[in-house]
């Protein structure tokens, strides 16, 4: 299975929050791929800045830590968007449902708005 991480999901990986399940944890462990968009560290990072989030260290070596593969925003993806619905007002997770969309991923997320797409999802 290939998997595209929600910003929380891959948050609390990092973090070993307990709001992870083992289920989940194990199923990401036992992915053949793992990514994290470039979305989600856009998020990460507007976050930091406005005082919202602490992360220790760089997102992008975090990722590197954890073997996740990082998923580019590219044209496609930016295009894909346009033809969601609007199930869901937040940008950065409209992003991940459009790359989970062009990159046939499956979505690990506890955000139940996501439910509303046709896209593939393991709920954490």
């Amino acid at each position: 299975m290939r998997l595209l991480l929600d910003t929380h999901v891959f948050l609390w990986w990092w973090s070993g929050d307990r709001k992870l399940t083992m289920a989940i944890r194990n199923s990401i462990a036992r992915a053949s791929e793992v990514f994290v968009s470039a979305a989600s560290a856009w998020e990460i990072s507007i976050k930091l800045a406005l005082g919202k989030l602490h992360f220790e260290g760089s997102v992008h070596e975090a990722i590197e830590a954890c073997q996740f593969g990082e998923l580019p925003i590219a044209i496609r993806h930016a295009e894909a968007v346009q033809g969601l619905p609007h199930h869901h007002s937040d940008p950065f997770d409209r992003m991940l449902v459009a790359q989970a969309i062009v990159e046939a991923l499956t979505i690990v997320t506890h955000d139940r708005a996501f439910e509303a797409y046709q896209v593939p999802l393991v709920p954490a």
